[in-house]
């Protein structure tokens, strides 16, 4: 009779992920999992597979996470411009998670390595510009933006000052940098 198991799996993969997000997948030992997770090496491979399959799922998770967070301020009462501000954003005052993005982290580290890791983020970079342009049609209909831009090229750049602003942040944190970046790009909203 198989043993229950005595952690709950996406408590421990929380921790997982946290730890893959900070240090990168090369730098993240099986021991710092097994120390971070609070489990047995045996549990980590029965339970999630191999290191590879634990990041899979951790990056699975945290795209996932991503495009919930996305979708939530476009519910809100809120400009089409301010939601697209709070989408560029980086980092809240009451965020403990690591600076920048975890899904632009393993692209620069495993984009030409890994093509599962590829994959998942290009995927995920796919739900993130289609959700600019989303908001750029919305803003349009809604009279907030200009009716003659092209949405399709205003998202691509979106998206492009999205991973920019994030991979910025992760290499160089000043938050009035970010907030300039921001400023500026969504000055092109303006024409």
């Amino acid at each position: 009779m198989a043993r229950p198991k005595e952690f709950e799996i996406n408590e421990v993969l929380d921790r997982a992920l946290l730890l893959f997000w900070e240090q990168g997948y090369e730098k993240t030992s099986m021991q710092e999992l097994v120390d971070t997770m609070g489990i047995h090496r045996k549990s980590i491979y029965d339970t999630f597979g191999d290191k590879h399959a634990l990041f899979i799922q951790a990056l699975q998770l945290y795209i996932k996470r991503q495009s919930e967070h996305l979708k939530k301020p476009a519910l809100a009462e809120q400009s089409v411009k301010e939601i697209i501000r709070q989408a560029l954003d980086v980092k809240k005052s009451n965020d403990e998670t690591p600076i920048g993005c975890f899904m632009v982290n393993t692209g620069v580290e495993l984009g030409t390595l890994d093509p599962l890791s590829a994959s998942l983020v290009q995927d995920g970079y796919g739900r993130i510009e289609e959700f600019f342009r989303y908001l750029i049609e919305y803003g349009q209909k809604r009279g907030e933006l200009n009716a003659t831009l092209n949405a399709t090229m205003l998202s691509h750049y979106l998206m492009n000052a999205w991973l920019g602003i994030r991979t910025m942040a992760k290499t160089n944190y000043d938050p009035q940098q970010v907030a300039n970046t921001i400023t500026i790009t969504l000055s092109v909203l303006d024409s």
